[in-house]
C-alpha cells in the first residue's frame, strides 16, 4: 500500500528528505501500533524490513520500548540457571 502525506514545503525541507520523512512516517506509526498491540514482533519487524530479532531488538530499545520483566520471569530464569549447573 502506499500512503501520500501533505508536509507544507517549508516544513519539508527542516524535516529531511522525502525518503528520511516517509521512513520516519512509517516508523512512528508502527511503533504506535505496536504499542497498541495491533502488531506482533514479527509484524513488526517485518514491516520495518529488519532482518535479524537483534536488529529489531535495539530499535525498539532506541525508542525506549522495553519488554515487560516481572519477578515471575526473574524466578523462571533463576530456576532454568540452576537446572544447567549454574
Amino acid at each position: 500500500m502506499d500512503v501520500i502525506l501533505r508536509i507544507p514545503d517549508d516544513l519539508a525541507q527542516r524535516l529531511g528528505t522525502s525518503g528520511e520523512i516517509g521512513r520516519h512516517a512509517l516508523e512512528a506509526l508502527a511503533l504506535e501500533e505496536f504499542r497498541l498491540g495491533h502488531l506482533t514482533k514479527p509484524e513488526l519487524r517485518r514491516l520495518l524490513g529488519f532482518g535479524t530479532r537483534y536488529a529489531l531488538d535495539g530499535f525498539l530499545k532506541a525508542h525506549g520500548i522495553f519488554e515487560p520483566y516481572n519477578l515471575d520471569d526473574l524466578e523462571q530464569e533463576r530456576q532454568d540457571l540452576q537446572r544447567l549447573g549454574f
